[in-house]
């Protein structure tokens, strides 16, 4: 299959190396040029601008935010010019309020559209191992189906709305951050009584937290290890927005989103590179110790 790609940080590069790996032929382009250089000298075709994807089979996109998908396909017109019948796959993180924008704006041009957001760190994307949520119209989904199933471990069916596969990927990445901060805060409580955090963490990882999260996380902050990041601090303050903005408009209160907020804005006011969201265990223990 022929395939589109917009958007080439961490994950989509990533993903991108898979489908390649499995055969597809992948035009790719991106707001900067390094990655579209890197991914063509594996065998990807380079377009000069988003209008050039618009031929493919399937276009897929994995932009960082809503402003950035905004920029890329609204504010610019690409969209208006996609032909009816194409269908694009958005893997993106977005807010929910978002989704429900683009399912509109998309139906009226007659392009299809899946709402995909996936779960997975970069190595998982690059495996194929990602859990990705899908949904939208059934004819749309099933166009896309051989190429999700490509990027997945499973795909994960979730109705023809596309907000719900936003609204439970949001879900879920508050729950990461959430699992960061009781981390951070546990591994504190530990450490007042003489237990090092790598002890705690390693026996609850193996145990009652038997999880990917819990595992991959409890060893990046065991060792204090946040650099390079895999999923960046700034990216989950994002998605924690995103929650508190998806709980707004059902009036619901979020107090446990309200806390990692405040958390993840003191980290990333410190100076240097933007660490991994592992780091938010060092505000808890900090919070936590009074300091």
């Amino acid at each position: 299959m022929h395939i589109g790609f917009i958007g080439l940080g961490a994950m989509g590069e990533a993903m991108v190396e898979n489908l390649l790996d499995k055969g597809h032929a992948v035009t790719v382009w991106n707001r900067s040029k390094g990655p579209v250089d890197a991914l063509v000298a594996k065998g990807a075709r380079a377009a000069d601008d988003v209008d050039a994807l618009f031929g493919a089979d399937l276009l897929l996109s994995m932009l960082a935010h809503d402003d950035a998908v905004r920029a890329v396909l609204l504010d610019n017109g690409a969209l208006g010019r996609a032909p009816a019948g194409l269908v694009h796959v958005n893997l993106a993180t977005i807010s929910t309020a978002f989704a429900r924008e683009l399912a509109v704006l998309h139906a009226d041009q007659g392009v299809g559209y899946v709402s995909a957001p996936v779960f997975g760190r970069p190595p998982v994307a690059r495996a194929g191992g990602l859990n990705v949520l899908a949904a939208g119209a059934p004819e749309a989904v099933a166009k896309a189906q051989p190429v999700l199933d490509a990027l997945a471990a499973k795909v994960w069916p979730m109705g023809e709305d596309p907000v719900k596969a936003n609204a439970v990927k949001i879900a879920g990445n508050l729950m990461i951050v959430a699992a960061v901060e009781a981390m951070g805060e546990g591994a504190a409580l530990a450490g007042a009584h003489g237990v090092p955090a790598k002890d705690l963490l390693d026996l609850l990882s193996s145990t009652i937290f038997a999880a990917p999260i819990y595992k991959i996380y409890g060893g990046m902050i065991a060792e204090g290890r946040y650099h390079p990041p895999g999923f960046t601090a700034d990216l989950a303050l994002k998605d924690v927005r995103l929650a508190q903005a998806a709980g707004d408009e059902k009036g619901l209160a979020l107090p446990l989103a309200d806390l990692v907020e405040s958390g993840l804005e003191t980290l990333l006011a410190e100076e240097g590179e933007v660490p991994d969201l592992a780091a938010l265990a060092e505000v808890a223990r900090g919070r936590v110790e009074g300091r």
